[in-house]
């Protein structure tokens, strides 16, 4: 049996902004779904920062700083429920699905650090396998699957690439990220039948080398054309930069 017949977790965030290490998380959603026809099973969050959101990340999201602070969790509270839930699923080698993933495993593990909390890191330290993984990114996959295609690579643009039905007002928030996500990356699998048949553990690899590899390049054609800020980072699924793309 293929793992996108087994079950699969989605994760995914809405924060403060885009640098990792001092931005916070303000909304998280991790859904759970056994094949693609199953049926999920949800658990949202919504977070206190304990800053101001600002006016540009509420545009995204929807979430006010007066909202967050009347409706939303502690962090310590929030964050240890998600930490403990993803760590659990990757002990149990189930994978975690997620678009552009590393921007929510970065921040996850930082603001985890900023509320004395352990880790993603720290949680599978012991383990046979003490990495975060198994994890599944749709546009990691992509950028390797299809190098050559046109246009642009945010989630909405990769579901009507693999003919995943999804309203663009209905993204960006955490829980429709997820499951358009998840219905991504089952089509991604009946389009290359390849996805299906590899091992967690050899597809997470590929992940590393693909991410590397397309990291690598498109740093080099920007310095070729003169541009040295904001540089992909190749390191995958926890990358080294602070400043990373959203979706």
């Amino acid at each position: 049996m293929s793992w996108l017949d087994g079950t699969i977790v989605g994760f995914d965030t809405e924060t403060t902004g885009v640098d990792t290490q001092n931005d916070r998380i303000v909304t998280a959603a991790v859904i759970s779904r056994k094949g693609p026809e199953g049926i999920p099973e949800r658990r949202t969050w919504l977070i206190d920062p304990g800053v101001e959101i600002p006016a540009s990340a509420t545009a995204i999201h929807g979430i006010t700083t007066l909202r967050a602070c009347a409706e939303g969790a502690p962090p310590n509270e929030a964050l240890e429920e998600i930490a403990h839930l993803l760590s659990t699923t990757l002990l149990d080698h189930t994978p975690i699905v997620g678009f552009n993933v590393s921007f929510d495993l970065a921040i996850l593990e930082a603001d985890l650090k900023r509320n004395g909390l352990a880790t993603l890191a720290d949680r599978l330290t012991g383990a046979s396998f003490p990495e975060i993984r198994p994890i599944v990114d749709p546009l990691v996959l992509d950028r390797h699957l299809n190098r050559w295609r046109k246009g642009k690579r945010k989630l909405v643009d990769l579901c009507a690439a693999y003919g995943v039905a999804v309203n663009d007002d209905d993204l960006h928030s955490a829980d429709a990220d997820v499951l358009a996500t998840l219905d991504l990356i089952c089509e991604m699998g009946r389009a290359h039948p390849t996805l299906k048949e590899v091992g967690l553990d050899d597809l997470h690899d590929l992940e590393v080398s693909a991410h590397r590899k397309w990291a690598e390049d498109f740093r080099a054609f920007l310095v070729s054309r003169g541009r040295t800020d904001d540089l992909p980072d190749p390191e995958w699924p926890l990358p080294t930069s602070r400043m990373l793309e959203r979706n």
